[in-house]
């Protein structure tokens, strides 16, 4: 399953500031919130998509990376390894 596109998880545009962002964040987090939604599994779900969106959004540096490579920027990271070995 592809990811959605993390602006639009939020509802923000690309070229949204850090307070409009966290707002967004926020209105969803609330709305979604397990707590307020106990055993709605599509809330649940908005709402871990909505913090993992965050997570990238919030950071400078992620942010950047996520504008230029998108997901990949991160799906890379985690597939480990790679680089020059340090065998001998």
């Amino acid at each position: 399953m592809s990811k959605r596109d993390y602006y639009d998880v939020l509802g923000v545009e690309k070229n949204a500031d850090d307070k409009a962002i966290k707002s967004a964040f926020r209105k969803l987090a609330m709305a979604n919130h397990p707590d307020r939604n106990q055993g709605d599994e599509a809330a649940e779900q908005r709402f871990r998509e909505a913090n993992e969106a965050y997570d990238v959004l919030k950071d400078p540096q992620k942010r950047a990376a996520y504008d230029r490579m998108g997901h990949a920027a991160f799906d890379q990271a985690a597939g480990g390894g790679g680089g020059f070995g340090g065998g001998g």
